[in-house]
């Protein structure tokens, strides 16, 4: 477990702090959605400090492959999911876009799996759209917290780089299980 693991990790149990400081936020505790913007912050801020030590000390790891997306993603579709319909700060996501941003990793997910599960070993690598799209969706979740009016632009960003990374993860799958199937019938 090295240090950009401990980050990831650290990243990933801040996650039920988040969701707490939003299930006890109201009207009149409005110092609970300055304390979820403080998690989701740092959190925010650990995912580029762990990568950018990952990269400096070339630290990258089977453990770190795996916690580093786990921790994005945990973040990001727990705040969505609060953020559409259970929260009661005033700006909310619409459905539709929660629905999109985790129909989106429930696709990429099924699909790593499925891989994985005919290939037996498993190469996870952010896209640059991928990477594109986390950077909106973590905007559009500061954006909100922090009551912004302009918050519905950045969403709707996120939700184009969303299905643009969505396309192409699934355009990446189907090329990774058509190699395979090439391959084996060349043999």
């Amino acid at each position: 477990m090295n240090f950009a693991n401990k980050i990831s990790l650290f990243r990933i149990l801040s996650v039920p702090f988040f969701i707490a400081s939003l299930a006890y936020y109201s009207p009149e505790k409005n110092y609970f959605r300055f304390i979820a913007l403080g998690i989701f912050l740092l959190a925010v801020i650990s995912d580029a400090i762990d990568g950018y030590i990952a990269r400096l000390s070339k630290q990258s790891s089977k453990a770190g492959l795996i916690l580093d997306p786990l921790g994005d993603k945990l973040l990001l579709m727990s705040a969505f999911i609060f953020l559409s319909g259970v929260s009661r700060l005033p700006l909310k996501f619409p459905l539709w876009v929660t629905l999109i941003v985790i129909s989106r990793d429930i696709i990429i997910l099924l699909g790593t799996v499925l891989i994985f599960m005919i290939k037996q070993k498993l190469d996870i690598y952010p896209t640059k759209w991928g990477k594109i799209t986390t950077v909106f969706q973590m905007l559009s979740v500061i954006c909100l917290l922090m009551n912004l009016r302009f918050s519905n632009i950045i969403w709707w960003l996120a939700v184009i780089f969303t299905l643009v990374s969505g396309a192409d993860y699934i355009k990446r799958g189907f090329k990774i299980l058509y190699a395979l199937d090439n391959s084996r019938a060349a043999h």
